[in-house]
């Protein structure tokens, strides 16, 4: 596919605002689409009763992960609460293997034990899905302080929701992380619902990018819509936290379409709302777009795409259809007594 590459301009000022060339946005494209038709397929696997307890679905949201795993250098680490299938996907993880642990086999990331919630992947450097609301933020502290410890120049990045956000230990996790200046980035992905609760009736202040004020840890909102502006931003946070200088928080700004999870009917908020969102501010549209007006991508490239990551996802989900669930002697494996 030639296309020829070329920096976007910034809307202020006519400066150049990132170096986004034609081979970026269609990566870009590609994974924030590969995670939308997979969310899609797991939400046709759980109303048919093949995916059991939790699922919380990652769709509208794609553009934080993938922008920020386009920032990040190798050996970073990313750890992130249970709304966490677009993260692995991102990190690299096979789509069968997560696949299949959402569906309760034996081949998925955690045997079949973790489902939804809890998958790992010591190679990818995904230390988790994490069921308990800010659980990781603490967690996440631990791995940049590991990293400071051996002094290997990773930064952890760590997610969090606007509804953990109000959690006591991430402001424990904030004054350790700025006190002994660890290598991690607090990423806050505010898509405005803590669970059915709007963020103005939960919050007494609503720029979550500034709670770590009174520890002197800079932060900054992000279009979590736009993956230029997610790169971006990342890119500038890892070099903060990777020079020495300590923790950075990033609030993307962001929005998913689908209720908390599976079993929620999201009826606190309007259609016009998620119509408001899906029609203008799509984070693959935007990329879609950009590939064919600006770039001169032609539709059937777009369309081969599109075919592609379809038919990985229906592999994905055949393969953890067919697949043997864990024998009941894994009950007693993996685990401390």
């Amino acid at each position: 596919m030639a296309v020829e590459a070329k920096a976007r301009e910034s809307d202020e000022a006519g400066q150049t605002e990132t170096a986004f060339t034609a081979d970026d946005y269609l990566r870009a494209y590609e994974d924030m689409l590969l995670i939308r038709r997979f969310e899609e397929k797991a939400g046709q696997l759980y109303g048919m009763g093949l995916i059991g307890g939790f699922c919380h679905l990652y769709i509208g949201q794609e553009a934080v992960v993938v922008g920020a795993q386009m920032a990040m250098k190798e050996g970073d680490q990313v750890i992130t609460g249970y709304r966490d299938h677009g993260h692995m996907l991102a990190t690299g993880m096979d789509p069968k293997g997560v696949m299949a642990e959402l569906t309760g086999r034996a081949s998925g990331y955690s045997k079949g034990k973790g489902g939804s919630m809890h998958m790992f992947s010591v190679e990818k450097n995904f230390y988790g899905g994490h069921g308990i609301v800010g659980a990781q933020v603490s967690l996440g502290t631990g791995i940049g302080f590991a990293n400071r410890y051996r002094q290997n120049g990773a930064v952890a990045l760590t997610y969090f929701g606007d509804g953990a956000a109000n959690q006591g230990q991430v402001y424990e996790s904030f004054n350790m992380a700025k006190l002994w200046s660890i290598p991690v980035i607090y990423m806050i992905e505010n898509n405005k619902y803590g669970m059915g609760t709007s963020i103005e009736r939960a919050s007494s202040t609503t720029d979550l990018s500034q709670r770590g004020r009174s520890f002197d840890i800079p932060g900054e909102q992000v279009d979590g819509m736009h993956v230029e502006a997610v790169r971006d931003a990342v890119a500038k946070a890892l070099d903060h936290a990777r020079s020495g200088k300590g923790p950075y928080i990033l609030e993307m700004l962001t929005y998913r379409y689908r209720g908390h999870s599976m079993s929620d009917p999201a009826k606190y908020r309007s259609r016009d709302e998620v119509n408001e969102y899906r029609q203008k501010r799509d984070p693959i549209e935007h990329v879609r777009d950009i590939l064919m007006k600006d770039f001169g991508v032609a539709e059937d490239d777009i369309k081969s795409i599109d075919k592609r990551v379809r038919d990985e996802v229906n592999t994905a989900a055949e393969f953890a259809q067919s697949e043997p669930e864990p024998d009941p002697s894994e009950l007693w494996t993996d685990i401390v007594r």
